[in-house]
């Protein structure tokens, strides 16, 4: 095998929106710093990613997706598009049939450098070792979540409690207080079973098993959690190499619009007006119970809190109706497609109420924006700690009871909304996020910790692929 004289990375995300696009803004970076970059993705996917990238020296090849998945209509390319999280398995489990195909495409490139892929992805690292590949991957959470979960799998703190809210102490992080309800179930149990287990232990099997270099790409920066990446390093492997927030190379958006969306002309009008806005999302995955997204509504209503929520379509149809008509004026509620990124750095926006998303977190913080945290799924319990209690950068709209998991009333929403936009406690914490915005971009910047990082890790792939011919 011969080495190209210009590095080549191939780029292949996992089907969901969250996971893809950090990928295709560090496909942007990777190209910037002049090496050369394939993205595999599938045909129903292809015209949104040419458009995040929008970088034509970038190449996008397509891999047919498998037909007749149980539980995915037909042309479902995308996790975000499934009728019911119920089958998310089947959909991860599919891409395995993109195998054959995708070593074909790998053979048939200029020589290819290395693979990153998303950790969903694990097949891949047997198509790496087969071809003799060095594969990165990557995983879309952080490192403070990451090591949580660990110590929750090794030392079993919360076998002390006796109930799934009773607080215990992290091992090794003392201060840290959680309760078996931060994680999502099965995972919560003492000893865990099940599909979403044995998913997660085929991820991890397929880096031990891997015969080449292991490396995990993590979309966070070392100053943002410094004693987690730290503790990781000291008692766990592989390492985590921690490059972003990757959303700081988004691309930009066109200079002038042929007409704003109206999305854009609302936040423009509120500017024009200043009436500080707060933006509300809960993400492509995660889906709020109709019950919580009533009270979301009366508590959005009652604060007199001027917002813009983005919602899917079809949780719109669950809001009752006349909630549209009585915050005309002050409100908007936005079905169709959005730049979240363009929304949270629009001058008028000072507040973030979400889901807790990884991605949708670096984004506020990249912003400036405080956060109003209802976290609903996966980690997002843990990003939620994370961002009121270890960084400072939000508040959190606690279930009744003050439980981790539960419907978080109308009352509880309204409180903390006034709270966030008007109080003292939202100065505080966007003081404090104003201080991360500062220290993230400094990370992404030209001698900045993760500018550093990834460049120590080309050299590291690149090295490697010499050491072995």
């Amino acid at each position: 095998m011969t080495i190209s004289s210009t590095p080549h990375f191939v780029i292949f995300p996992f089907m969901s929106q969250g996971h893809t696009i950090p990928l295709l803004y560090l496909s942007r970076i990777l190209s910037d710093r002049h090496i050369s970059v394939t993205i595999i993705t599938t045909p129903a996917n292809h015209s949104t990613i040419r458009a995040t990238v929008k970088n034509d020296s970038i190449s996008i090849i397509d891999i047919p997706f498998p037909d007749n998945i149980v539980g995915v209509p037909p042309g479902v390319e995308v996790t975000d598009k499934l009728p019911s999280m119920t089958s998310f398995i089947s959909f991860v489990e599919a891409t395995e049939k993109l195998q054959p195909r995708f070593e074909e495409v790998i053979r048939s490139l200029p020589p290819v450098t290395c693979i990153i892929s998303d950790g969903f992805l694990m097949w891949t690292q047997d198509s790496a070792d087969k071809l003799g590949i060095p594969r990165l991957v990557f995983y879309g959470i952080n490192n403070f979540s990451t090591a949580i979960c660990n110590i929750m799998a090794k030392f079993k703190p919360h076998a002390a409690v006796s109930s799934d809210d009773e607080p215990f102490p992290v091992p090794n992080f003392p201060r840290l207080k959680l309760t078996r309800n931060d994680f999502e179930p099965p995972f919560n149990e003492l000893n865990p079973k099940g599909p979403a287990l044995e998913f997660i232990l085929r991820q991890h099997e397929s880096i031990a098993k891997s015969h080449g270099m292991v490396v995990v790409v993590v979309n966070s920066f070392y100053e943002l959690e410094p004693e987690f990446v730290d503790y990781w390093n000291q008692n766990y492997a592989p390492k985590p190499w921690c490059v972003g927030p990757l959303c700081v190379a988004k691309p930009p958006g066109p200079e002038r619009f042929v007409e704003k969306p109206t999305w854009v002309q609302w936040l423009d009008a509120k500017l024009t007006a200043n009436e500080p806005m707060l933006y509300v999302s809960f993400g492509s995955q995660a889906e709020a119970t109709p019950e919580q997204l009533r009270e979301v509504v009366v508590g959005l209503e009652r604060s007199n809190v001027s917002f813009m929520w983005v919602i899917k379509s079809k949780q719109l149809m669950l809001i009752e109706d006349g909630f549209e008509e009585r915050v005309k004026g002050r409100g908007k509620v936005v079905t169709e497609w959005v730049d979240q990124v363009e929304i949270l750095n629009h001058e008028i926006v000072h507040g973030f109420l979400s889901h807790c998303g990884w991605n949708s977190m670096l984004e506020s913080m990249c912003a400036g924006v405080a956060v109003l945290a209802m976290p609903m799924i996966a980690e997002q319990h843990l990003n939620a700690r994370m961002v009121v209690e270890e960084i400072g950068i939000g508040l959190r709209a606690w279930p009744r009871g003050m439980v981790a998991r539960g419907i978080v009333g109308a009352e509880e929403v309204e409180r903390k909304v006034v709270e966030l936009m008007e109080g003292e406690g939202g100065r505080r914490v966007r003081k404090r996020v104003k201080e991360v915005k500062e220290s993230a971009y400094d990370a992404m910047k030209e001698g900045g910790s993760s500018w550093r990082t990834l460049d120590s890790l080309i050299n590291h792939v690149c090295g490697h692929m010499h050491s072995t011919i």
